[in-house]
């Protein structure tokens, strides 16, 4: 969990980074940002921010060893002395702008932050942000002189809305551990921001277990089941009911016992085993088969765990508890039906 009820923005470096492949070019520039505006800095602040409560915690990797990591080797320079920042993101800037090689990949302004007193995990620490700005909005401008007006437009950030982003903690539990935030575009070449500029892997902690587990489950029932199975749709989403069920009335995760309560019937949880095992091969997942329940996880996949059973274009069926109590049949002319019972209307 961050916190940020006393934080603290010291530093902020800017610079523009282009797309490489198309000659776009680098603009470096030479001077810290002034923060004497408060309206400014709480403006920084919510831009910076917002978009990072209860996400997933990463570290740096690197294939020859973390001390190879360009973001790693920059980051340990800042917290040594931050009066290295501007310097440092220069760096930091070339480095981003050797990864934007893709043809889709936007060019904007990347903004490098150094703070104080901000709280990961009850722990009160320092922090590194790199930030990239890639979408524009138009504002209207109105003038007034007199009776007479003028409009205009200009383009400018969205304050709202971050596009990437990472906080970098000075962590003394775990050494530099990062949170990411990726908006601009979920495609595949969009991930340079985690893979190739930052290098990042997930921390095997309870949310990374969680997390993943539910969506090994959610892809089983939703894209295995069918091809093995002759399995209704009301079904399959009690599998995924019970699943989220299960980690939300659970402190600790069992597999064996998560099988036996959620999938129940001995050749599902056969196939089930089979779809685990090579779903972790197949993504490079290390994952126990016990760990305690991050509930902020459970949290997160429920919301894309979907309990909703369409029915042509005419009636949406929201299914949350006892499959018992919804039938499906055939009428005599061939007319598909459900029939639901229930106890209570409001």
């Amino acid at each position: 969990m961050i916190k940020y009820h006393n934080i603290q923005l010291r530093k902020i470096a800017v610079h523009k980074v282009g797309n490489k492949s198309l000659d776009e070019g680098l603009i470096l520039t030479n001077d810290l940002i002034k923060l004497e505006d408060e309206v400014l800095t709480n403006l920084f602040l919510k831009y910076f921010l917002t978009s990072f409560s209860d996400t997933e915690l990463f570290e740096f990797y690197n294939d020859i060893g973390v001390e190879q990591n360009e973001i790693f080797i920059v980051s340990k320079k800042i917290f040594e002395s931050s009066n290295s920042l501007l310097l440092q993101s220069k760096s930091i800037a070339q480095h981003l702008y050797s990864c934007s090689t893709h043809p889709k990949i936007k060019s904007g302004e990347m903004y490098i932050a150094y703070f104080k007193d901000i709280i990961l995990d009850d722990e009160i620490t320092e922090a590194i942000g790199i930030f990239k700005s890639e979408s524009k909005d138009s504002f209207l401008k109105v003038d007034f002189d007199g009776k007479a007006s003028m409009v205009g437009y200009d383009e400018g950030t969205n304050t709202n809305k971050l596009d990437k982003g990472c906080l970098i903690f000075n962590s003394q539990n775990h050494r530099y551990r990062v949170c990411i935030v990726d908006n601009a575009n979920k495609s595949n070449e969009a991930q340079y921001w985690k893979d190739t500029f930052l290098q990042l892997k997930p921390i095997a902690n309870e949310f990374h277990q969680t997390n993943q587990f539910l969506g090994i489950a959610k892809n089983f029932v939703t894209k295995q089941l069918d091809g093995e199975f002759d399995i209704s749709k009301a079904d399959k989403i009690d599998l995924l009911n019970r699943s989220v069920e299960y980690f939300k009335s659970h402190e600790t995760f069992d597999k064996k016992e998560f099988e036996e309560e959620v999938f129940q019937d001995s050749e599902i949880i056969k196939s089930f085993r089979n779809f685990d095992t090579n779903y972790r091969q197949e993504n490079e997942l290390e994952l126990t088969d016990s760990f305690d329940i991050s509930q902020q996880a459970v949290k997160k996949q429920a919301r894309v765990f979907k309990s909703v059973l369409k029915l042509d274009k005419n009636f949406h069926i929201y299914i949350h508890g006892n499959k018992d109590l919804i039938e499906q049949g055939v009428d005599k002319d061939g007319r598909k039906y459900y029939k639901i019972y229930y106890e209570e209307e409001s």
